[in-house]
């Protein structure tokens, strides 16, 4: 068992605070302005936000009944593990140790960067007057002191580390709250936005935008699934474990929507397109120059939630595979005084640094949220499969059409993101096969330990 030396220790308050803090990050508060340069229409963008939400909500429902009948740490690279073959579950994992932790780590750290740099531009002027460095290397330095600064804070424990998740996920939801009250009561925003835009062609260029666009939101969506990757850590998982996952999506689900609808009405959609730091373009604008730098201040520290969630979940996944014998056998190390897989944690974050250092933001999301889209859905078919062969299982409702709104979509979502964005789908693609002979090279060295 892989869990063996990872103690139980979690609740259903920490359980779904990991999965709002991973779903509410760089996604929401950076995609919109993105979204809204492709599609035009502020009314197609919250209905693809709301399509979003429901293929999310769909695939917590799945990972729910999966958890509970297979609580374990690793999530997907358990799951796949025992549904199909272990190199499902390795390939899972690889993708998860390049791109599915490591990338949103240097995404939220990026997304830090750009609402830092628009809160306190000084900073980054200042260097570049001093001749120090320019602005870009400015933002790529904040990026990697936030990722190795969180990556300390994690390496000494779950304990320390989730007590500080909570703290940071409670003042993340607070500040939207606060952000979604202001913008409503202050009556400064425009009701006729959501009636602007040209929209999108019917052909399918079109349709290769929307897919592209649900890719992005779907990245945005991610950590749906994330307390099954801390299943070991958590007690009583046949109950905790889904509550935490559907109550955390839905939470997430409705915050997004809330957030979206202010953006369109304070920010008229011309003025949003290719906005990164659009928070903080909506509250300037609806209160003022100081909003905007109080507002993108606040913002970014509340990026730290999200990072941190990841740099917690990510190295579970490895001590997995280290401990199956498919990673390197130094990832499966305990701290004996802190108890964390430490050494997992050191390397995601070099992983994560190097992203941070290579690559435009926009990139990166197109990289991940491809990458991250393929074995969702095939742990999503799973759920046949448990049903057929344990037919004891903890059983869910919404089966099997809660399988079907999130296995359709996703293939669909994967197939028009790669006409729209080849190159990095592509790269993407190359990464999950890099992790097939990696597997059988990881299998030779340490030994076949999977059957």
């Amino acid at each position: 068992m892989t869990e063996d030396h990872l103690q139980r220790k979690l609740g259903l308050f920490p359980a779904t605070n990991i999965v709002v803090a991973n779903m509410i990050g760089a996604g929401i508060f950076t995609t919109s302005g993105l979204l809204m340069a492709g599609l035009n229409n502020p009314l197609l963008m919250l209905g693809l936000w709301v399509v979003g939400g429901v293929i999310a909500l769909c695939g917590a429902l799945s990972y729910g009944e999966l958890g509970a009948a297979m609580p374990g740490a690793g999530g997907e690279y358990h799951f796949l593990s025992r549904l199909y073959h272990p190199l499902f579950g390795f390939l899972s994992g690889w993708v998860s140790f390049v791109v599915g932790f490591s990338a949103p780590i240097a995404a939220s750290a990026m997304g830090f960067s750009e609402y830092f740099c628009r809160a306190i531009p000084a900073i980054p002027n200042g260097f570049e007057s001093a001749g120090i460095m320019d602005q870009a290397a400015t933002r790529t330095f904040l990026s990697v002191s936030v990722i190795l600064i969180f990556t300390l804070i994690h390496y000494r424990g779950i304990k320390t580390g989730t007590v500080i998740q909570n703290i940071l996920t409670l003042l993340k939801v607070a500040l939207i709250v606060f952000l979604l009250l202001a913008g409503f009561l202050s009556g400064k925003g425009d009701l006729n936005n959501f009636n602007e835009g040209s929209g999108i062609s019917s052909d399918f260029a079109g349709w290769k935008t929307i897919g592209l666009s649900l890719m992005w939101i779907m990245f945005a969506y991610s950590g749906w699934n994330a307390s099954t990757y801390l299943g070991a850590e958590i007690k009583n998982p046949s109950k905790i474990l889904p509550r935490s996952l559907i109550v955390g999506t839905g939470i997430v689900m409705l915050i997004y929507l809330g957030l979206n609808v202010l953006y369109i009405y304070g920010i008229h959609p011309e003025e949003m397109k290719g906005v990164i730091s659009v928070g903080g373009l909506v509250m300037g604008n609806l209160f003022g120059k100081s909003a905007d730098t109080l507002f993108s201040l606040l913002i970014a520290f509340a990026l730290f939630s999200s990072l941190s969630a990841f740099i917690i979940i990510g190295p579970r996944v490895y001590y997995s595979m280290a401990k199956d014998g498919l990673f390197f056998k130094s990832v499966a190390r305990i701290h004996p005084k802190f108890q964390a897989p430490s050494n997992s944690i050191v390397l995601q974050g070099i992983i994560a640094t190097i992203l941070a250092l290579s690559g435009t933001f926009v990139q990166v999301l197109t990289y991940m949220g491809f990458a991250l889209g393929i074995f969702p859905i095939l742990t999503v078919i799973g759920v046949f499969k448990l049903r057929k062969n344990n037919p004891n299982a903890l059983r869910i409702a919404g089966f099997p059409f809660a399988q079907v709104i999130y296995i359709t979509p996703g293939i669909l979502i994967l197939f028009l993101a790669f006409l729209e964005r080849p190159i990095e789908s592509s790269i993407a693609s190359l990464t999950v096969i890099a992790g097939i002979p990696a597997y059988y090279i990881f299998k030779r060295t340490n030994g076949d330990k999977t059957d």
